[in-house]
């Protein structure tokens, strides 16, 4: 009897560990990127991405294979780069340069030289296989998109920013309802929009198209806003939080919680995080119901600590509504998407085939 007490002991003790365990990862990743965020730690958007898929695969990201192909696709840029010449002479011509050369071997068949072979690598394609990351979250991973070649609109776009800065260069990432997209702003242009889930340059008509991005959400930058760096690490926070609550579906809040508050120190109008907020205190005030085996929202409330939640959630709810958020619903999200290729001609930037 008393082996078996201590067999159940270890057996606990070991399980409270491993249960640390798996926790630090996800608190090291946010200290990865808050460090980057007060300047602690030298910027790095790769890192970052790295930092939360290593988390949400408990310490087993292969980071070193990982490396070596962003090493390949980054020296291929180059050797483009350096090979062909583009029809553009404004100041910043180096820039525009390599942003051409990532677009190429992001979206385009590009042939490559062995000998006296010729042959063609194959670019990214969008993978319409749970585009949402419901039945997989590690679907909407860079990782995934460098071991397959197929992604969506979250590893595409982190892929073209994380290429774009190890060839010295700028990238901003861009919001739209459930999207994310890349804006460039050069010399001759000024800003435009490079889509990569389809390889179209699309004006902003084509965003306004979809028909749920409110004026007010242009206006607050909540869609739309070219995001800069440390506003692109408060969008890896709000990853991070999701990766946890998949990882952990029963936390008590806090580490989600957490992330989204320092995202939103970051980027106030940042949804994704303001929502993230909302939809945490929503299933903690579900959880108290759930113990009090009730789904009568009024009797729930004279619980102090549910009545708390409630009028945060509502008051948060309210504020992602007034500062011109919408959601759009999956369905309509992908027919939109494909729009942009049925109806290029109609939304295609046609100043950049000068």
């Amino acid at each position: 009897m008393r082996n078996l007490f201590t067999i159940l002991f270890l057996t606990i003790i070991f399980c409270a560990k491993a249960q640390e365990q798996e926790n630090k990862f996800y608190s090291d990743a946010y200290q990865t990127i808050d460090n980057m965020l007060t300047d602690k730690q030298k910027y790095s958007f790769k890192d970052g991405v790295f930092s939360v898929e290593n988390a949400y695969n408990q310490g087993k990201l292969n980071t070193e294979g990982l490396e070596r192909k962003i090493a390949f696709l980054t020296n291929f840029c180059k050797r483009l780069t350096i090979n062909r010449k583009l029809n553009y002479s404004e100041r910043d011509e180096d820039k525009v340069n390599k942003y051409a050369a990532i677009y190429t071997i992001m979206c385009q068949s590009t042939p490559v030289i062995f000998g006296k072979d010729t042959l063609k690598i194959k670019p990214f394609t969008y993978d319409f296989e749970d585009v949402f990351g419901h039945r997989e979250l590690s679907n909407l991973f860079v990782s995934k998109l460098l071991d397959t070649q197929k992604g969506n609109c979250n590893s595409m776009p982190y892929l073209y920013k994380i290429l774009a800065e190890e060839l010295g260069v700028d990238a901003n990432l861009a919001l739209a309802p459930n999207h994310i997209y890349i804006k460039h702003n050069i010399k001759s242009l000024g800003w435009y929009n490079t889509e990569l889930t389809s390889g179209i340059f699309p004006q902003d008509s084509w965003l306004m198209a979809s028909g749920f991005i409110h004026l007010d959400a242009i206006q607050n930058g909540v869609f739309m806003k070219a995001l800069n760096n440390k506003e692109s690490l408060a969008l890896l926070l709000v990853d991070l939080a999701n990766d946890y609550n998949r990882s952990f579906p029963d936390n008590d809040g806090s580490f989600p919680l957490k992330c989204a508050e320092r995202a939103i120190q970051i980027h106030p109008y940042l949804a994704n995080a303001l929502l993230l907020q909302a939809e945490t205190h929503k299933r903690l005030f579900q959880k108290i119901m759930k113990e009090q085996s009730t789904k009568d929202i009024h009797l729930v409330l004279s619980n102090p600590k549910a009545k708390e939640l409630y009028e945060l959630m509502n008051k948060e709810y309210a504020h992602i509504h007034k500062i011109g958020y919408r959601s759009m619903p999956e369905d309509m999200y992908l027919d939109w998407l494909v729009s942009l290729k049925t109806e290029r001609a109609k939304f295609e930037d046609t100043r950049l085939q000068k």
